[in-house]
């Protein structure tokens, strides 16, 4: 197999088909879609090819059968039938007020109507208006059902959330648009949205009950991203170039790194940003973490107090998931739908059915609480995470106290009187957790064994860390904390020959917002 491009930033179908770039083929998708049903919304997060499924979806519609050669749609799809496609984007740019959102919307309007050949009123008519004339002669003018793709339907309000007012002057502007598509449906013959959050049908969709959400069917679970069989049918010149160049990729590593996302029970995927990125620079980094640094969802969790060893697993049912609006966001959706978490596990019991969330992989378990930890510890410094790795590859125990005494020690007095998450219960475990995890370590908050649960356990090499934290109301150490740890025996489950394992009892004073005691086994 020949090497091809890499389409790194490309959302075009038609310029990776034509520029001979590596194209995992989805089009099996569009023709299941296409034969059975017509109105879908999918929510994905950011660079996962949500933009270049739907050009792909553009161009079947269209009838531009020469791009499909050798794909799977090229003999499955009716080429005789062309329909006007509609295209709405809301994916560049940052509109922060409501008539910004209405110019766009107008201009978008008027973009399709003269890409179509179809006259409808000029602006400042109001959009709901203008989209509904844009639909209906589409469709007579061209003698066929219209197609209707939004791309990025809801970025207008994401870009607004820390402003609430100005997030729902967005809201409201998008439903006026988007109720559009329920009166339509004689002229209407496929509707497509993606985005990266879950609104709820009541707050955006209102009227719209024929949306059919195929976020977490199982179906459409691999839709976007890259299969392990993607990675071995597709991309094996990259692995093999990377090998005669003397820089073999670990396969291991790679899905260490990259893979583990998923929206449904079976098979997990890569994210295809990172996948491209490592084939190109030939190295291991947060690619797609540092896109977009995700300021805001820190200073949300900071803000709700959430305990950051949380982040390993939570529950969450599908109603929860999709409770995503400007008045009401619970940390499990924003985690989730931003792809910061995804589905570990699906419970079933009679009628009831839940979701196990964790982190997908290395990158953003390490990324994500770098973010964190600098968030909850003001003054922090990179090199702290190259010490502490250091330190517990030694299995030094006095070298980790002092380096964790030294952590909390830099924290300015100021800092806990203005911060709420520092007068939280969980702020020192939530630092621990966060600045080892930062780190590459194998972590594992709540470790269950048969006797209970060990707060944290920290695998670095052959060291295993088995941990136990306290919170103290004075100034002076009990020693419970340890005596829990063998009292329960927590760390049997890691004696082995070659393991070291070290048991520690930590014990935090609120008074002296520090630790106070640290006891050895």
């Amino acid at each position: 197999m020949e090497r091809k491009k890499l389409p790194i930033g490309i959302q075009t179908f038609a310029k990776i088909r034509q520029e001979n770039c590596y194209y995992v083929d989805k089009t099996p998708f569009v023709a299941h879609l296409a034969e059975n049903g017509g109105y879908y919304f999918l929510s994905r997060p950011r660079r996962f090819g949500k933009s270049l499924f739907l050009d792909t979806l553009a161009e079947a519609f269209a009838a531009n059968r020469a791009l499909f050669s050798g794909l799977y749609l090229e003999n499955h799809w009716d080429w005789e039938r062309r329909h006007p496609v509609i295209r709405l984007s809301f994916a560049e740019g940052r509109l922060q007020q409501a008539d910004q959102l209405e110019e766009h919307i107008h201009e978008i309007l008027t973009e399709n109507a003269e890409r179509l050949g179809v006259s409808i009123d000029p602006a400042p008519k109001d959009v709901h208006l203008r989209f509904g004339q844009l639909i209906s002669r589409a469709a007579e003018q061209h003698g066929r059902q219209a197609v209707v793709l939004i791309d990025e339907y809801d970025k207008p309000i994401l870009d607004n959330l820390t402003d609430p007012d100005t997030a729902r002057a967005m809201r409201e502007g998008l439903r006026n648009l988007y109720s559009v598509l329920k009166g339509r449906d004689a002229d209407l013959r496929f509707v497509f949205l993606t985005g990266v959050s879950k609104f709820s049908k009541v707050s955006l969709f209102s009227g719209l009950n024929n949306l059919n959400d195929i976020t977490v069917d199982e179906r459409y679970a691999t839709i976007c991203g890259y299969t392990e069989a993607d990675l071995d049918a597709v991309f094996a010149p990259e692995f093999t170039a990377a090998a005669q160049d003397g820089r073999p990729f670990d396969r291991d590593v790679v899905r260490a790194w990259y893979n583990g996302y998923r929206w449904g029970t079976e098979e997990s995927v890569y994210n295809p940003f990172d996948v491209l990125l490592l084939f190109d620079k030939r190295q291991f980094r947060s690619w797609w973490f540092e896109t977009a640094t995700p300021t805001f969802l820190v200073e949300w969790l900071m803000r709700h107090q959430f305990f950051t060893p949380r982040l390993e697993r939570l529950y969450a049912s599908e109603a929860l998931l999709s409770a995503f609006d400007v008045d009401g966001i619970e940390p499990e959706a924003l985690l989730w739908q931003t792809g910061y978490l995804t589905i570990g596990e699906v419970l079933r019991e009679g009628d009831l059915l839940l979701y196990g969330l964790t982190l997908p992989n290395r990158e953003v378990r390490m990324a994500l609480n770098t973010a964190l930890t600098r968030a909850l510890v003001p003054g922090f410094r990179d090199e702290a995470s190259l010490f502490v790795l250091r330190i517990l590859r030694s299995g030094d125990a006095h070298a980790l106290k002092e380096h964790m005494m030294r952590l909390f020690a830099g924290i300015p007095a100021d800092w806990y009187r203005k911060n709420p998450m520092a007068r939280y219960e969980g702020y020192f475990a939530s630092v621990f957790y966060s600045h080892l995890a930062a780190v590459g370590v194998t972590i594992i908050p709540e470790d269950v064994s048969h006797l209970g649960r060990c707060d944290l356990t920290v695998r670095a090499g052959d060291v295993a860390w088995v941990l136990e934290f306290k919170l103290v109301d004075g100034e002076a150490p009990t020693g419970a904390a340890l005596t829990q740890l063998q009292a329960k025996n927590y760390a049997a489950k890691y004696r082995a020959p070659g393991v070291t394992v070290i048991e520690v009892g930590v014990e935090f004073s609120t008074a002296k917002r520090q630790i106070v005691g640290w006891e050895v086994a």
